[in-house]
Order: structure tokens, then sequence, then C-alpha cells
């Protein structure tokens, strides 16, 4: 596997038994709303795009049928509370081999009293991506992206793509250039 470089990365060419493809060039493996969003924010490093059989997009059977690494992976959860009536929504980020403290490290970020996963049928429709694909790059504007400290230190994370045939692979630092990430220090238990 070739390393992530700056400044002017390249993508990685395989992780596992997975060969990539510039993202950018293959928008037909990707979420239409997550290659416009790549397409506006790729400042100097690439993204790849893997395809894989949608039947094993979960993470789970990913990492054993495509023989990747569990801390290789990045898994994004959406989460919602209320406060005063506000509705308030974060996508999470946090390796595979961990998760999201939503009871309350999510919670008191977002200043709410209670937090809970946003029902897998809104954050499809509101996200318009593929559930098991769901993935920070490309957000609707006004939620926030929670990324767990660990997340940046993945030297080549896989994370979704917006739909299930593929997943997206970059330096796990990258993210934390998206809008509205935030580096969160224990995001993940």
């Amino acid at each position: 596997m070739r390393a992530v470089t700056e400044p002017h990365d390249t993508p990685p060419t395989s992780l596992g038994s997975l060969a990539s493809l510039p993202a950018l060039d293959h928008p037909e493996l990707l979420a239409p709303r997550v290659a416009s969003a790549l397409a506006g924010w790729l400042h100097g490093h690439e993204v790849a795009v893997v395809a894989i059989d949608p039947d094993l997009a979960d993470t789970a059977a990913l990492t054993k049928a495509y023989d990747v690494p569990l801390s290789a992976s990045a898994n994004c959860v959406v989460v919602a509370g209320r406060r005063g009536g506000e509705e308030r929504i974060a996508a999470c980020v946090v390796r595979a081999d961990t998760r999201a403290d939503v009871n309350n490290v999510v919670k008191r970020r977002l200043d709410v009293r209670k937090a809970s996963f946003l029902p897998t049928e809104r954050a499809v429709e509101e996200t318009a991506m593929e559930y098991g694909g769901i993935t920070p790059v490309g957000l609707p504007t006004g939620w926030r992206l929670l990324l767990d400290a660990e997340v940046i230190d993945i030297p080549v994370a896989i994370i979704g793509s917006g739909v299930r045939r593929s997943k997206l692979l970059l330096a796990g630092r990258h993210l934390a250039e998206l809008p509205s990430a935030e580096v969160v220090h224990d995001l993940a238990v």
C-alpha cells in the first residue's frame, strides 16, 4: 500500500485486497451529493474509491471479505437531540473498532438533554445517501460533523461513499478539513 503524503497527495492504490481508482474519475461509484462535495473539496490531495459487493458494505462483512483491518475503517453515524424546541443533528465519525459515546460526549457537544440515532429513513432521505454508505463527505448544510481524534490518525481510512457498492479511501487527517468538522477527543469509547 502506498502512503498518502503532502503536499500533493496521491490516492492510496490498495487497502487489504481492494484496488482503488481515483474517486473523481468514477462518479458512477459515488452518490451524486458525495461526487459534488468531493469536486469542491479536493485541495491538492486525492481521494480514491473502491468498488465492493453491496451485500458486504457493513463494516464486519467488509473487513472479513476484503482483508481490511478494522482499525482502518471509520464509521459515520447520525445523531439528533432537541433543546428548546430546536433539533440539533450531528454526524459522528469514529474508528470501526470503537463506538460513538452518544449518551455522554455527543449529548454534551450538542447541548441536548437526550441524544439518539436519527431514524434510518430520515438519515437516508436528508443525506441523499444509502443506508450503509452514509459518509461525512457531502453532509447537509447545518449539520455538525464530530470526528473522533483517533480517526484523523488513520493513515488510509476507508469510509462510505454515499452508496453501498463502493467505499472511499483517504488519509484520515483530511476528514478534519471537511466543512463543519470538529475534532473531538474521547468521542469514541
